[in-house]
C-alpha cells in the first residue's frame, strides 16, 4: 500500500479516496453521522461523547528538550520535557498509525486572524467531528487563500493512539507532543507538532 502518510502531509494531500480535504461544515457532521461518531438532536444540533477527558489532558503534554529549547521554554509542572529519543519513537509508531487508518480527514487552517501575525496550519484528523471542531478553533481561508497553501505547522489528531510510556516517554497512555527542532525539507514540511486526542 503507497504511504498514506507520505501523500498527505508531504504531497500537499493527493486526491485519494481516504483522504477527505477541506470539508465544510454540513459535509464533516454528515460524515460523522454516517461514521456513528454522533448524532444530530432534535433541533438539529450535532452532540458527541467525548469520553473520559472532557477538555485539555495538561498533565500528558510535552515538550522535546533539545539545544532550541532547553533555555527558551519554562519548564514545570504544565511544560513536561520529552528526549529527542523518546520523541523519535513515538514519530515512528505513530506515522505507522496514521498509515493504517481507513479514513483520514485534513484541513488547511490559519493560527490567527492578522495576515501579519497569523500561521498557516494542517490539521490532519481520524475523526471528522474533530475536524469539525479544529474548524472552529482556527481560522478558515478563502478559496483563494487555499491555491498553493503550504502549512508551516502539523496537527495530527489520532485519538485511537495509544502511547507506551516506557517507549514514548509519556506519563499515560495519553500524549501531546510537540518537538520545535524538526527540520523541514525545503520541498515539504514534515510534522512540528503531533497530538493524541483521548478517544470519544
Amino acid at each position: 500500500m503507497p504511504n498514506l502518510f507520505a501523500r498527505t502531509l508531504l504531497a500537499g494531500v493527493n486526491e485519494d479516496s481516504r483522504t477527505l480535504r477541506n470539508l465544510g461544515t454540513a459535509e464533516l457532521i454528515e460524515e460523522a453521522v454516517r461514521a456513528g461518531e454522533g448524532l444530530l438532536s432534535k433541533d438539529g444540533a450535532f452532540v458527541v461523547q467525548t469520553g473520559k477527558h472532557t477538555g485539555r489532558s495538561a498533565k500528558d503534554k510535552f515538550i522535546v528538550k533539545d539545544a532550541e529549547t532547553e533555555n527558551t521554554v519554562w519548564w514545570g509542572k504544565t511544560n513536561v520535557p520529552m528526549t529527542p529519543e523518546h520523541f523519535a519513537n513515538l514519530r515512528v509508531d505513530f506515522i505507522k498509525a496514521l498509515e493504517a487508518r481507513e479514513r483520514l480527514y485534513v484541513a488547511d487552517l490559519f493560527g490567527g486572524s492578522q495576515t501579519e501575525h497569523r500561521i498557516k496550519v494542517r490539521v490532519i484528523t481520524e475523526l471528522a467531528w474533530h475536524s469539525l471542531f479544529a474548524r472552529t478553533l482556527l481560522v478558515r481561508p478563502s478559496a483563494e487563500e487555499l491555491v498553493g497553501f503550504a502549512p508551516e505547522y502539523t496537527i495530527i489528531d489520532l485519538p485511537s493512539f495509544r502511547a507506551d510510556p516506557a517507549r514514548h516517554g509519556s506519563r499515560t497512555e495519553t500524549v501531546i507532543a510537540v518537538n520545535f527542532s524538526e527540520i523541514c525539507p525545503a520541498s515539504a514540511p514534515i510534522p512540528r507538532v503531533m497530538a493524541r486526542a483521548p478517544r470519544r
